[in-house]
């Protein structure tokens, strides 16, 4: 039996106007995220997965707006509930953590006042009690002397200090939905390493739902138990890690871990071939249809609808439905 979702995202679409028209971002997308588990949205820059995390929050703002879909927590739909209600689940039942995590503290406020405001903010504790637990925050992240480094400021720091600090920032209201948004940008191989490990880590022992925002495959195979593949803004597989990696359907997805460096093969790594389509005009059905290999007539037309092609493994593709897939 499959775990209860936390999250169950149903036929997201999310437009934006331009001078040029309307930028299509998100299309019909559909996900969910379960009790205790890591879920990884992946897919190339431009495919709709930041977006997708806003819209979660709804923190979607002009020119854009979500045009369908629901966004179920607690069997809710957060785009239809008052903004008063919202702003207790967004932060306390839902956290995010920036890419940009040094960009996203206060230069002039202290690393530890700025976790315990959120001890006050959201449980209403004393400032002394607050900077207790935000002491044992910066510990349980790994923050070394927390006592002597949450009296200084951002820019001493370095970017995985700053990461873990976010983290920290994150955990206080125990949510029960992280969004981790390119977690590890702009660190180093050994530093995206250790913050892997601590997120996989803290939703061990905290029983968070994680949310991770990638671009990165490898960073999925080492940390998540699902995937879901986004290309222009269309949800095309979900699936275990490990039957994704094993036999990837969708040709976007072979094309995906097809580029990943290998030191096996004499074709160390394969660029995805063609460009993501246009948002202002995307084509009416299948979004690869462009950049596919197995493309007819009927995927430029219609929307391909997700097919099970093994146990909790989805894929939309009219050439894995029929079979042809299978021979090419």
């Amino acid at each position: 039996m499959n775990a209860a979702s936390v999250v169950d995202v149903r036929g997201l679409s999310v437009r934006f106007a331009s001078d040029r028209g309307e930028i299509e971002a998100v299309d019909a997308a559909s996900f969910d995220v379960r009790e205790g588990e890591i879920l990884g949205l992946v897919g190339e820059s431009g495919s709709g997965k930041t977006v997708t995390a806003t819209a979660i929050l709804r923190l979607i703002r002009k020119p854009g707006r979500q045009t369908g879909g629901s966004i179920l927590f607690d069997g809710r739909d957060l785009a239809r509930i008052p903004e008063d209600e919202l702003q207790q689940i967004r932060g306390a039942k839902i956290a995010m953590i920036s890419q940009t995590p040094r960009t996203s503290l206060n230069p002039l406020i202290t690393v530890g006042r700025q976790v315990a405001r959120l001890f006050q903010l959201h449980a209403g504790l004393s400032a002394a009690d607050s900077r207790k637990r935000a002491l044992e925050m910066l510990t349980l992240v790994g923050i070394p002397e927390p006592e002597r480094r949450a009296r200084q400021y951002a820019h001493q720091f370095s970017g995985g200090m700053c990461q873990r600090v976010m983290i920290a920032m994150a955990l206080t209201t125990s949510p029960r939905l992280l969004i981790a948004d390119e977690p590890t940008t702009g660190l180093d191989v050994s530093t995206a390493a250790r913050i892997l490990d601590l997120l996989r880590d803290l939703g061990a022992r905290t029983g968070a739902s994680i949310l991770l925002i990638t671009h990165d495959l490898g960073v999925v195979a080492t940390t998540c138990q699902r995937v879901a593949v986004m290309h222009a803004g269309q949800v095309v597989e979900i699936a275990p890690v490990r039957s994704l990696f094993r036999q990837p359907a969708h040709p976007y997805t072979r094309a995906l871990v097809r580029s990943i460096p290998r030191i096996d093969r004499e074709i160390v790594m394969e660029p995805v071939p063609g460009s993501v389509p246009s948002l202002l005009n995307p084509p009416a059905g299948c979004r690869y249809a462009g950049r596919c290999p197995w493309v007819e007539d009927r995927c430029r037309r219609e929307k391909p609808a997700m097919t099970p092609v093994a146990p909790e493994h989805f894929v939309a593709c009219f050439a894995v439905e029929d079979g042809r897939a299978a021979a090419v």
